[in-house]
């Protein structure tokens, strides 16, 4: 059977030949062609690979070698020595002084005992300056006055309270504000404990103290407010009433406000002198 020019021929049908190609022996010949062809691919891959593999390894035997004929020319002297390497030092820790500070001195311990309370005991050193200022009342300061005979600063049953504790001093100051006049007086002591106890004990009351501008008050059965109060070695007292002689009750607030400014002031002036002292005290201890 034969084609035209140009396409394949098949010589002429033999025994057995039906005329027609042998379409398995040609589906064998392919599979053979292609089975050939995958082995020199994958074969010439194993080889570009080894001849890869091949080239690095020299090319680190030759870095190698060239670093080790550079450390083996240099001379011993020209090598780091072992002082020249760094060497795992630390700096030095800060220390520390195994013994505690004193704790800073309590400002009360220096009123509390006249051992420790050492300075001047005056109207001046409790009572400065001609005025008193709380917020917007300012109270003008009156008569003052200083003693040791201290019972005779009181009325009713504080004089003997006073003397039976062992009062050494009382210093009394008295201010005005619009027809209040209030008297403030502190006692001294020896100790904080006669001081608390008179305070704890007090009946009857300070004496009122007019002059210097501030008529009598809160005398001849004039109903005043009273208070009696110790901080310290310091008992302190308020007499406070109108300057009319009129008699005080609960809803005159403008005499509460005044007592209770020259009560605040009197403890601060007192807190304030521990306080001093214990500052002292302190920078004494620190030089």
């Amino acid at each position: 059977m034969s084609f035209g020019q140009g396409g394949p021929s098949w010589g002429p049908a033999g025994p057995g030949n039906s005329g027609t190609p042998d379409w398995e022996a040609l589906a064998e010949a392919s599979e053979s062609r292609a089975r050939r062809k995958k082995w020199l691919l994958i074969g010439g891959g194993a080889l570009a690979t080894a001849a890869v593999a091949a080239i690095v390894a020299t090319a680190v035997i030759s870095a190698n070698s060239n670093h080790s004929d550079d450390a083996a020319g240099k001379d011993a002297s020209e090598l780091p020595s072992a002082s020249a390497l760094p060497s795992e030092t630390t700096a030095p820790e800060p220390s520390f002084s195994s013994v505690a500070p004193p704790p800073p001195p309590d400002p009360k311990d220096y009123i509390s005992d006249a051992k420790k309370d050492r300075l001047p005991i005056s109207v001046d050193a409790f009572f400065p300056g001609k005025t008193l200022t709380t917020g917007d009342r300012v109270h003008t300061k009156g008569a003052t006055h200083s003693t040791t005979q201290c019972a005779t600063t009181t009325q009713g049953a504080l004089g003997s309270i006073l003397t039976a504790n062992g009062c050494d001093r009382v210093i009394r100051a008295t201010y005005s504000l619009d027809g209040v006049a209030v008297t403030v007086g502190i006692a001294v002591f020896e100790t904080e404990a006669q001081a608390k106890k008179t305070a704890q004990q007090a009946s009857g009351g300070l004496a009122s103290l007019s002059g210097s501008g501030v008529p009598v008050f809160c005398r001849d059965g004039a109903i005043c407010r009273r208070t009696a109060n110790s901080y310290g070695r310091y008992a302190y007292f308020t007499v406070g009433g109108f300057t009319n002689g009129k008699n005080v009750t609960k809803a005159d607030k403008n005499v509460f406000a005044v007592g209770d400014d020259l009560t605040n002031f009197t403890f601060r002036q007192i807190r304030h002198r521990g306080e001093v002292q214990a500052s002292a005290a302190a920078d004494i201890t620190t030089t």
